[in-house]
């Protein structure tokens, strides 16, 4: 029994020691002691640019290298074909009179909008398939003639000048698109009305007046 206390009383004079050992009372303080923990040096580095001899080519770039223009140049936007395929549409031949522009924006949704309503339309089964699907387009077609007039009305007064810019991207002078005037929207409205009912009608005429062998019949 004796032996028994005098260990016990060994492991704890070790523990207390042990754990004073690393407390610290501070003088003229009242209070709990404190750890003293050891400093440790933390490790550090410093990150350096180094410019190269080499320049950069940058993939995206401001347009002209001017950012205030809004826009981005990109090996998509601005390779050759891309600005070929662009400049030949006819919202951007301004060369042509907005009449023309209409006809032709019009002649493409109105032959190629028969086709989906005749396969998928709610008469698709039955024997009138293809007179209602071009009666379903050629309605389109007066709806869509209906938005663009609102939108004539919306966005340009009469009498107003054109609100296209008069300089290109790198400063030349052009005549500004007159599409973009109270007149020149209203035949461009025209245009896509005559344009579409001449396309659906030029659709029915195909399929189902000379009866050629297409699919969508």
């Amino acid at each position: 029994m004796a032996t028994t206390s005098t260990m016990a009383s060994q492991l704890k004079s070790s523990f207390t020691s042990s754990l004073t050992r690393g407390l610290v009372t501070p003088k003229g303080i009242s209070g709990a002691p404190f750890r003293v923990s050891p400093s440790q040096r933390k490790p550090c580095f410093t990150i350096r640019a180094v410019k190269t001899d080499k320049p950069t080519y940058q993939v995206v770039q401001p347009i002209n290298g001017d950012p205030f223009i809004g826009s981005l140049e990109t090996p998509v936007t601005s390779s050759p074909l891309i600005a070929w395929y662009l400049s030949n549409l006819p919202a951007y031949r301004t060369a042509v009179s907005p009449v023309l522009r209409g006809v032709e924006v019009g002649l493409a949704h109105g032959y190629l909008l028969v086709g989906p309503f005749v396969k998928a339309g709610p008469l698709r089964n039955t024997e009138i398939a293809g007179p209602a699907g071009s009666l379903a387009a050629a309605g389109l077609v007066v709806i869509l003639s209906l938005c663009l007039t609102m939108y004539g009305i919306a966005s340009f007064k009469e009498g107003d000048p054109s609100v296209a810019p008069a300089l290109t991207l790198t400063g030349r002078k052009k005549v500004p698109d007159q599409l973009q005037t109270a007149d020149g929207w209203a035949k461009f409205t025209g245009g896509f009305f005559f344009g579409g009912i001449s396309g659906v009608t030029w659709a029915y005429f195909l399929l189902y007046v000379l009866n050629l062998p297409y699919y969508v019949k």
